[in-house]
């Protein structure tokens, strides 16, 4: 009893000590301005594929202005970057690119053309693909007209996006696409209360889709879509926070990281883990933003989440990317 009554304390003490430790953060491990050679670049999005890094964004003389063009820059190890391509259009402002891999093994980019008057469209989501990241070929129209299908996610051989109208009422529609496929509407109103936009999908391993959703308006409030295949049945969660440019990333070990644009008083970029069970947006990092900023990129990579991202709190917008460390789950 003697040998065994200090084993005990000391126990007791080691939990006592762990108990009261504070618990690991999440750490910045590094980040650098990559590109700011056009007036304004923003709105990036970043795909690691075949051994490179790729990251995308638009540039213009303004946030918002008819000379819009997508930049994609390509990198064998996210610290030196150079250009690989630079799509134009003469009848549209290029807009909000992502990236994507498809089951065959091309990336594809996606975006939006705002087509300049007197166009009787508005807006019309194009896609381009490529093997190289260099040749993208002819852009295709995908989806509806005035439908700004703004992210593009795969689930095995299907491709699913949420879209939302431009003109007229206030909705976000679903669409289901396959490779080089038109992207059809697989759910035409998936969410209409409020002002109901920009949407992040992710899907887990039960096949459980998951849908982050911006609102604005007087409704402001982050909204969370729960669905089982063949996702045509979603329920909703909100979440009681706003937030702009919803990025979505399944951790291996299962958590969910989303990258927002938060609006709590000091305008960031953020990364926030998501608990899709306790309906909650939690922040735990605040990357260096401010001003112009958002529109996250978000991948897994050697055990470090990298994020792209743009920000103007170093004089006009630029594009960034950062390296995190986080701690374990």
């Amino acid at each position: 009893m003697r040998r065994i009554l200090p084993l005990i304390l000391m126990t007791i003490s080691s939990l006592v000590a762990r108990a009261q430790a504070p618990q690991e953060r999440a750490e910045l491990v590094e980040v650098r301005r990559i590109w700011d050679q056009a007036p304004h670049n923003a709105f990036t999005d970043l795909v690691r594929h075949r051994d490179r890094w790729y990251c995308t964004f638009r540039e213009g003389t303004t946030h918002v202005s008819p000379d819009g063009a997508l930049r994609v820059l390509t990198s064998p190890d996210g610290r030196e970057w150079t250009s690989a391509a630079r799509i134009t259009s003469e009848s549209a402002d290029l807009r909000d690119p992502k990236l994507s891999v498809t089951p065959d093994g091309r990336m594809m980019l996606s975006g939006v053309a705002s087509l300049h008057r007197p166009s009787a469209t508005r807006h019309r989501t194009m896609a381009w693909f490529s093997r190289d990241g260099r040749d993208w070929g002819e852009g295709v129209a995908i989806g509806e007209p005035d439908v700004w299908l703004w992210r593009v996610a795969w689930r095995g051989d299907d491709a699913y996006g949420v879209g939302y109208g431009t003109v007229g009422r206030k909705f976000v529609r679903l669409y289901r696409g396959r490779e080089g496929g038109g992207f059809e509407p697989l759910v035409a109103t998936l969410f209409d209360r409020g002002e109901p936009n920009e949407a992040a999908l992710a899907f887990l391993p039960d096949g459980t889709g998951l849908c982050l959703l911006r609102r604005d308006g007087p409704e402001a409030s982050t909204q969370l879509g729960r669905s089982s295949p063949p996702y045509t049945d979603w329920t909703w969660k909100d979440l009681g926070v706003r937030v702009g440019g919803p990025a979505l990333i399944r951790l291996p070990d299962g958590r969910l990281v989303a990258g927002v644009r938060l609006h709590d008083g000091k305008v960031r970029t953020s990364l926030c883990w998501l608990d899709p069970e306790a309906g909650r947006l939690v922040e735990f990092l605040t990357l260096p933003s401010g001003g112009d900023t958002s529109y996250a990129g978000l991948a897994w990579h050697e055990g470090r989440l990298w994020v792209s991202y743009y920000s103007s709190h170093e004089g006009k917008a630029g594009i960034y990317l950062a390296r995190v460390k986080l701690p374990p789950g």
